[in-house]
């Protein structure tokens, strides 16, 4: 569909791919590397620590299987996002009702500000383990990394995926030398592979690991960034994409599941070997890597791997922000403003809880991170498989009946292992609690979501319509003809001058939109120390000035039009225009652009963006 917005606009298809075999396999690896950070953020680390502390190397297999399931999930996206071009959030919007949607964007919106949660409490974490540094003072720090994010951006897509593709490396060195130094039993490790669950506390852990392994804003981020290579639209180059894809995903994944693996095995070969079973704390794993160890270099690895961890998994949840806000709501906003918003979400919860509680309840705030994935990952999960599996839109592509027998049954083990999460850590809190409102509060949640969650699984079951009949992205289509657009023209045109060289353009583009019939408003916002002071009207030397100017101009072109008027506006210029072109009910605008951006629109002003959202009629822009 030619018209249909793109996700991640500013790098859709903006990866070549190379000729040569190799190198074209090698210009498809990448967005899977940006998916692997979310599998092992911090958020995941607590439930590994836990698993190996208190099980030895009993869950390792746990690990696997919830990797299996992970990679199944990814390569379902990269097939949506090749063969449809469209992201989950841009499928949801066609497929569900209007108010629906708002409520999974909301939900999908809280993910990402819980992720980016467990990502900076991750990292100041790391900080204070190695630097000293105040868990405050960490968080505010963490809030530095958005410039690195906007400057990674403007480096273009595959300098990003190189530089998470570093940070993975040297996560993954670390915990190479942690092997090294831990010393483990790799005939025990192997035993771990064999499925078992010793007890109930057992299977709690198990719950935890799986529940915070997929992530949901990895499955709107991979079935974009997947559409920032160039693909040819046949058949057989899709059948390419697909499988070159899928092996990014299994060895990005993979690599996912070593670092998780190694967490794991550390806490059983130095922890659980050692009597300390109770390990769950990244404060008090770090404390004892050193006692256990007898050196000064494992804690110091291990801190240094959180703090990459935590720096490289806010990348991706950035880009994910992006696309479900794009994606369901058609709405793109500044990144740099986009970025702070996604960051305060979660930064100002966790400076409040460590100023209230003390930095004892970080822990507590890590997990409630994972909860709050825990409880929208279901709502991501489940439409994406009712898309893949879609004949009419996916084609010869749609998933076959095998893969919706396992894509579906693992949906119902991560819905069900997440919902029992949930719910037992909502119980958890109205044991606590002695608000009979805030347990009424809970108690609703649960059945909102339960219900929510049934008519996200029913909705495109009971909406299968002719394509005709689907949701259109833009508004309808509407028929005119040749006539009723020749007739019309422009009655009257405000021309907006800041007495520049634009200015002879801009008359000169006015002259060509208009007709002889057409009222020309030649306009001019003073901006003198007077008019800016009293922000009124002035007859100071500056507006008399002007005005003579205005009148300069309006001779020259005054036998051209039916009429020709000049307007001084006073202080306020998008104000002082749109407040104009309001009382002349002029149907054009006309302003000129002086092509500067960035940081000389922050100290120039940015008055054509800011004002064509302030006037309802259409706005030429002279460059």
């Amino acid at each position: 569909m030619p018209n249909q917005s793109k996700s991640l606009e500013d790098v859709h298809e903006s990866v070549q791919i190379k000729k040569g075999k190799f190198r074209k396999i090698l210009s498809f690896f990448g967005p899977a590397y940006l998916i692997s950070v979310g599998y092992m953020d911090p958020g995941n680390w607590a439930t590994d620590l836990a698993g190996g502390s208190q099980f030895g190397y009993t869950l390792i297999w746990v690990l696997l299987m919830s990797n299996i399931m992970a990679l199944l999930l990814q390569s379902l996206c990269t097939r949506l996002g090749i063969v449809r071009r469209k992201d989950l959030a841009q499928c949801n919007r066609e497929t569900y009702p209007k108010g629906m949607n708002l409520v999974l964007y909301i939900l999908a919106e809280i993910a990402i500000a819980a992720c980016d949660l467990a990502e900076i409490l991750g990292m100041a974490i790391g900080l204070n383990l190695l630097f000293g540094i105040d868990l405050i003072y960490g968080v505010l720090i963490s809030f530095l990394d958005t410039f690195l994010l906007l400057y990674l951006q403007k480096l273009g897509m595959r300098k990003m995926e190189l530089f998470i593709v570093g940070l993975i490396t040297m996560i993954g060195l670390c915990f190479l030398t942690e092997m090294f130094l831990a010393k483990p039993d790799f005939g025990e490790v192997a035993k771990g592979f064999i499925p078992s669950i010793p007890n109930s506390a057992a299977l709690y852990i198990s719950i935890g690991i799986i529940g915070a392994t997929v992530m949901p804003h990895n499955l709107y981020l991979h079935s974009a960034l997947v559409q920032t290579r160039q693909i040819k639209r046949d058949d057989f180059s899709i059948k390419k994409a697909l499988k070159y894809n899928f092996w990014d995903s299994a060895i990005a994944l993979n690599l996912a599941f070593f670092v998780n693996a190694a967490i794991l095995i550390l806490a059983s070969s130095v922890f659980h070997k050692n009597g300390y079973h109770d390990v769950a704390e990244l404060s008090d794993a770090y404390r004892l890597l050193g006692t256990t160890l007898g050196t000064d270099l494992a804690p110091k690895l291990f801190a240094v791997a959180l703090i990459l961890a935590g720096q490289s998994s806010t990348v991706t949840g950035t880009l994910a922000g992006q696309i479900v806000m794009e994606g369901y709501l058609h709405l793109r906003i500044n990144p740099v403003l986009r970025r702070i918003l996604t960051r305060l979400l979660a930064v100002v919860p966790a400076v409040v809880v460590i100023l209230i509680f003390g930095e004892k309840e970080v822990g507590s705030l890590l997990i409630f991170s994972q909860v709050i994935l825990s409880m929208q990952l279901a709502f991501a999960v489940i439409p994406l498989i009712h898309f893949v599996s879609d004949k009419a839109k996916m084609g010869n592509f749609a998933i076959n009946t095998t893969t919706k027998f396992f894509a579906w049954t693992i949906a119902f083990i991560i819905s069900f292992l997440n919902a029992q999460l949930v719910y037992e850590e909502v119980n958890k809190w109205m044991a606590n609690s002695e608000s009979y409102t805030l347990n009424i509060f809970l108690v609703a949640l649960e059945i909102g979501l339960l219900v929510l969650l049934l008519l996200t699984f029913f909705i495109p079951i009971m909406l299968k319509k002719n394509e005709e009949n689907q949701k259109e992205i833009h508004e309808p289509f509407e028929k005119f003809t040749l006539e009723e657009i020749s007739n019309q023209h422009f009655k009257k045109i405000v021309v907006a001058l800041d007495f520049s060289k634009t200015d002879r353009k801009v008359i000169n583009y006015a002259t060509q939109l208009a007709t002889t019939e057409s009222t020309i408003i030649l306009v001019h916002i003073v901006e003198s120390a007077s008019a800016k002071y009293t922000g009124e009207r002035t007859n100071d030397e500056e507006s008399l000035s002007d005005l003579k100017r205005l009148e300069q101009y309006a001779e020259i072109i005054r036998p051209l039009f039916n009429e020709t008027k000049i307007e001084l506006g006073y202080n306020n210029r998008i104000n002082s225009i749109a407040e104009i072109c309001k009382r002349n009910q002029a149907d054009l605008l006309i302003v000129g652009s002086h092509g500067h951006q960035g940081f000389m629109d922050f100290i120039f002003g940015e008055t054509i963006n800011k004002l064509r959202h302030r006037v309802n009629i259409p706005v030429f822009i002279a460059k």
